[in-house]
């Protein structure tokens, strides 16, 4: 019953801790309750059309075909302004839309809530325009149509089933919508009350482009399909533009903004940071826009893309994606978004001094109305004596700022004004930072004080002391009187109750132990064991995984070291062969990476789906339905199955999965199997096999790669099952993918101690602390893992220990004979 509740205890605790990263790490940074901010100066454009081509690459657009020809429009040469589009990891369809209409760069947590939904109402340059109209792909368009206020924002999209990887041809989705777009110009000659909103101000039409995307991550970035795409894009826009113009009557008040949301590498995946993803090229021409400006002089950048693209004697702005937002806000007439974090790129702007400067004051103020909100939310939330205002924009500098820029503009010193606003956006970015991450430290304390105190208690189990004091009850008891009243005072979250709270009765547990036992003991072993697990293999392998091989090189050798290869040969060499087998997965590629068709030939009844089905698509034939029902069927059996788990379905689905790791799960099993009997052999000392034991699990995780590898995932994994396009279900296989290959081995398996789950814990410590919430998703994906991984490591060990215990503490009667576990 002992063992059992303390299950219970520390899974609940480990619960706590493992939700507690989701309220320190990621938290939506959105304030809101600002003022719209816009410029009282008439705009240069009525209206704007937003082109964005999903997944094109800078390169793609600018660089020179073979032949010396180049596939740049032709517009950047005559009367537009261009330049690259920095995003900012992770770079996926959703974020990225957000940065360049709403012009900020959403949270991991609101990312992962929902895919077409607003988990968070945020503003967007849609929902301040008069009328907006949208044509493209279902996934995008609906969150903007949802997060405006009122109805005007009409949108158009396609099926979803259109969304197809092994479409015969994807580009066509982009001439949907360049069609569409013609046919309500056409109808709208017909219909007077369409023609009428049409001709109204403010309005914006934007066209979302996903073929090229499609055709990326099916073909490649350097496919045909994808090179071919591009011009088609060029060639509809070529025709459009004349289509609208005519329609307006050339009344020069249109203004054009073509740009991607992101790139995409060489092997046809996108979220990560590489430049190929986060260099997306951007246009702007027409109404308001500065015309193409030759230069003579060297430009300042250092990526040399202006020898290699030729265009070194155009003049070249680059920009932050979520620059883009305020652009089009200031072109058209629009406030800007109320949550955008952009910088209104003045050198794009064709207008008087004095529109600039306005421009940019109402930028500024815009940015600084969300650090106030921000900044007083804090405040009222936070003890007076406690509270620690941002040093570098008090509210005294604020009025100081604001009332200078003002003069200035006043005064017609325009370029100072401009550059005052700069700094003032800057400061007012860094106290949003500030203000959002205020609380980071505290409770980043208060889940530390649990980890150790949890730590010791296990310590303290080990040694075997269980005493109590009245004088520590009462103690915590005032203790924790003493947290809650200060959580009330500050209206803090309920969440924060959990986390300030939990420590107390932890660390009850310890005290009223230590108090008999003495401290000096625990704090001693408490210690060794940091440096232990800080500097062991366990912890160095999340980082580096060519450690697990050296590991594994090295537990290669153990029998012949300790004398048990004379003693058990045959054993001793099973042993040996299959370290020395695992140790060659750590250094292959990771998951996600390179699709490796070969290796199915190794199975030859698993092998002919996926097969077939990649010469279908590779012909543009489509999926087979046969092939599908064939995956889906297979895979319902190992779910669902008279036999769950067994190899050869498991291995049978998971070969449908394409990978280069399809023979780590049997590898791995190999050498638990040669462990259980070379162990019996023996006879290990506790320590020992409970190192190995976190070795071994860290090795089935982390052998083939990390599980945070899925972020990088390639849609071409998943085609046996589907090939439209629906990132959950794709995602689903994906995960269901890398968790069956890095638990499988060890549903059976595992021999557990109380020292393991100190190690573990010491371990989750190290790791909570380099949690991030920024970077790319494979950045963030890997530091959120390892501390799950840990986490769960713990709470599975925890779960084993109990079925250890009841299994081991009973015998069994054969016929009236006692059965031994050992003999």
């Amino acid at each position: 019953m002992r063992v059992i509740t303390f299950f219970i205890v520390g899974l609940t605790v480990h619960v706590v801790f493992f939700l507690s990263i989701f309220d320190i790490y990621f938290t939506s940074p959105l304030v809101h309750g600002m003022t719209p901010q816009s410029t009282q100066m008439n705009p240069p454009a009525s209206r704007l059309v937003l082109v964005v081509a999903d997944g094109l690459r800078a390169d793609s657009l600018f660089t020179l075909l073979p032949n010396g020809s180049s596939r740049t429009p032709r517009v950047i040469e005559e009367n537009g302004t261009w330049g690259v589009s920095h995003t900012r990891v992770p770079t996926e369809s959703r974020p990225g839309h957000v940065a360049l209409i709403a012009g900020f760069y959403e949270d991991v947590s609101a990312v992962a809530k929902g895919w077409k939904e607003n988990p968070v109402e945020f503003d967007s340059v849609f929902n301040e325009s008069r009328h907006t109209w949208c044509w493209g792909s279902p996934d995008i368009l609906p969150m903007f149509a949802k997060g405006a206020s009122g109805d005007h924002v009409y949108t158009h999209t396609y099926p979803a089933v259109e969304e197809d990887f092994a479409s015969t041809d994807a580009s066509r989705l982009d001439s949907w919508v360049f069609t569409q777009v013609k046919s309500l110009f056409e109808s709208a000659k017909s219909n007077s009350t369409l023609k009428a909103s049409l001709l109204m101000d403010k309005n914006i039409f934007f066209l979302h482009l996903l073929g090229i995307d499609t055709n990326g991550h099916a073909h490649r970035p350097m496919s045909e399909e994808y090179l071919n795409n591009i011009g088609l894009v060029d060639k509809g826009i070529a025709e459009l533009v004349p289509v609208m113009e005519e329609f307006f009557g050339h009344d020069g008040r249109t203004a054009y903004v073509f740009t991607s949301d992101h790139g995409m590498t060489n092997w046809g995946s996108h979220g990560a940071g590489h430049p190929s993803e986060t260099l997306t090229p951007l246009v702007v021409w027409g109404a308001g826009v500065n015309v193409a400006q030759r230069v003579t002089e060297p430009q300042s950048y250092e990526d040399h893309f202006l020898q290699e693209w030729k265009l070194e004697h155009i003049r070249r702005v680059d920009v932050n994606q979520a620059d883009i937002a305020p652009l089009m806000a200031s072109l058209v007439g629009v406030p800007i978004p109320v949550n955008s974090v952009g910088v209104l790129p003045i050198l794009y702007l064709n207008n008087s001094g004095q529109f600039k400067a306005e421009s940019m004051y109402t930028n500024a103020i815009q940015v600084l109305e969300q650090f106030k909100i921000k900044m007083m939310q804090k405040k009222e939330t936070t003890l007076s004596f406690f509270f620690t205002p941002f040093q570098y924009l008090t509210e005294s500098k604020q009025a100081e700022i604001t009332h200078k820029a003002r003069i200035l503009i006043q005064l017609e010193k325009y370029n100072e004004a401009i550059s005052l606003c700069q700094s003032l956006i800057s400061l007012s970015l860094e106290g949003l930072l500030y203000y959002h991450t205020y609380d980071r430290f505290f409770l980043g304390c208060s889940v530390v004080l649990g980890f150790v105190g949890w730590t010791s208690y296990v310590i303290l189990v080990i040694l075997k002391t269980h005493r109590s004091s009245r004088t520590v009850a009462k103690l915590c008891m005032c203790v924790a009187v003493m947290i809650t009243a200060f959580l009330l005072i500050q209206r803090s979250p309920v969440t924060y109750y959990i986390y300030c709270l939990l420590p107390v009765p932890v660390w009850f547990v310890n005290l009223k132990q230590v108090l008999l036992f003495g401290c000096g003991i625990m704090v001693l072993m408490w210690f060794v064991e940091l440096i232990t697990s800080l500097c062991c293999p366990q912890v160095v392998s999340f980082f580096n995984r060519a450690v697990l091989t050296v590991g594994l090189g090295v537990l290669s050798l153990w029998p012949i070291l300790t004398g048990l290869f004379t003693k058990a040969k045959f054993r001793s060499l099973s042993w040996f062969l299959g370290c020395l087998c695992l140790s060659a997965f750590p250094l292959m590629p990771v998951v996600g990476r390179e699709p490796n068709l070969h290796l199915m030939l190794l199975v030859a009844v698993c092998a002919c789906v996926p097969t077939f089905t990649h010469s279908s698509l590779q012909q543009k034939r489509g999926l087979p339905l046969l092939n599908q029902i064939i995956s889906w069927s297979t895979l319902g059996r190992w779910v669902t199955g008279m036999v769950p788990g067994n190899p050869r379905v498991f291995h049978c689905v998971y070969l449908f999965l394409p990978r280069s790791e399809a023979l780590f799960p049997p590898v791995l099993s190999w050498l638990m199997f040669a462990w259980i009997n070379i162990e019996q052999e023996a006879l290990l000392a506790q320590g020992v096999s409970g190192r190995l034991e976190v070795f071994f699990i860290i090795t089935a995780f982390f052998g083939t790669g990390n599980i945070a590898s899925i972020n990088s995932f390639d849609p071409a994994s998943v085609y046996c099952f589907l090939t439209v396009f629906n990132p959950f279900i794709m995602g689903g296989l994906m995960m269901w993918k890398v968790l069956h290959l890095k638990m499988f081995p060890f549903i059976a398996n595992t021999v557990l101690f109380l020292i393991v789950l100190v190690i573990s814990d010491v371990m989750a410590l190290h790791f909570f602390f380099m949690v991030q919430d920024y970077g790319s998703w494979l950045d963030i994906g890997t530091s959120i893992s390892h501390y799950v991984i840990v986490m769960s490591m713990t709470i599975f060990l925890m779960l084993l220990s109990v079925v250890t215990h009841i299994l081991t503490s009973k015998r069994l009667t054969l016929c009236a004979s006692p059965k031994m576990h050992f003999p």
